[in-house]
């Protein structure tokens, strides 16, 4: 059953913590080949299972000694079509693992007795690579493609969906659009370069009012990920009303380039304490706020950090 199909409380105002960088700390720090860069797969043993079911909890873990919420992020990324091809995953294969995420997520949920509200998200990628607008599609093509695993979420227990890493309007607003039809609540992460750009070169905030005006302002909100707060700070600093309509922040630990990580050899983890005073300081930029996390290089050590940072400390 789902619990905040009808009423995300993030839209509140609350502050919900998130998960950091899966597929970097599944390979780097765990030690997994994950071809694609796909975590899904672990879905199909008790094995997978149980690796993914340690990384949510100690996620999970921080949430309760700081009293937040918790978004639960699907290990979906890749679970689509195309790159569900590309590893030997047909659609029903990928029906069966899309839906066996959120029932996991559920089960976990549901054992997190101390976290509360804890919200389950669907969680989809670019149809290409995120940090290439190299899969040339309209609105209209990414809306037939991401309906697809947007509609199996709509069958399960996700309270909304989350497109991450995406890299032009046309295919957040695809998003958008298909996940309306569905009747899920839908967030679109834009990722940006190190000059504050989406990779097609379109500004932040252009991007967000674009898609916006293209979508009737449906989306929940918006969220930056894949990237270095000194990447989009400034144009942060810059922005305007658009700014209202940011409600989430995944960063990288590195300050990196897309080009530099994709040739990097070793994980560069950043430094935790830094990145969650960034976080701080984002928060006095972006009014609304309320959900974070990590992307690349990150692990929970990052999101403690943020929530050092960025969490009222309790009354004893």
């Amino acid at each position: 059953m789902t619990s905040y199909r009808n009423n995300l409380p993030q839209l509140s105002g609350e502050l919900l913590l998130t998960d950091s960088g899966l597929e970097t700390t599944l390979i780097f720090l765990e030690g997994l080949d994950l071809p694609a860069f796909a975590a899904y797969p672990l879905m199909e043993s008790a094995e997978g299972r149980e690796v993914l079911a340690r990384y949510y909890r100690r996620h999970l873990a921080i949430a309760a000694d700081h009293g937040t919420g918790f978004v639960l992020e699907a290990p979906t990324w890749r679970a689509s079509r195309d790159w569900g091809a590309e590893l030997g995953h047909g659609p029903e294969d990928l029906a069966r693992i899309n839906h066996a995420a959120i029932s996991f997520l559920s089960d976990l949920r549901a054992t997190a007795s101390s976290v509360h509200p804890v919200v389950i998200s669907g969680n989809l990628g670019p149809r290409g690579d995120g940090y290439r607008p190299d899969t040339a599609m309209t609105a209209e093509e990414a809306e037939a493609y991401h309906a697809e695993q947007i509609g199996w979420f709509a069958d399960t227990d996700a309270d909304m969906v989350s497109a991450f890493t995406l890299s032009t309007v046309a295919e957040g607003v695809g998003v958008i659009r298909a996940a309306v039809k569905a009747g899920l609540p839908v967030v679109v992460a834009y990722t940006v370069e190190t000059d504050g750009r989406l990779p097609d070169g379109t500004e932040l905030g252009a991007a967000i009012a674009q898609t916006d005006a293209e979508t009737g302002g449906a989306a929940a909100y918006f969220m930056v990920n894949c990237a270095h707060p000194d990447h989009f700070r400034d144009a942060l600093e810059a922005g305007s009303s658009w700014l209202k309509r940011i409600g989430g922040i995944r960063a990288n630990a590195s300050r990196l380039s897309h080009a530099e990580l994709d040739e990097a050899e070793e994980l560069d983890s950043g430094n935790p304490d830094e990145l969650g005073r960034d976080y701080a300081r984002l928060r006095r930029l972006l009014p609304n706020l309320a959900v974070m996390g990590g992307c690349c290089g990150t692990d929970h050590r990052h999101v403690e950090a943020m929530a050092d940072c960025c969490v009222p400390t309790r009354a004893a």
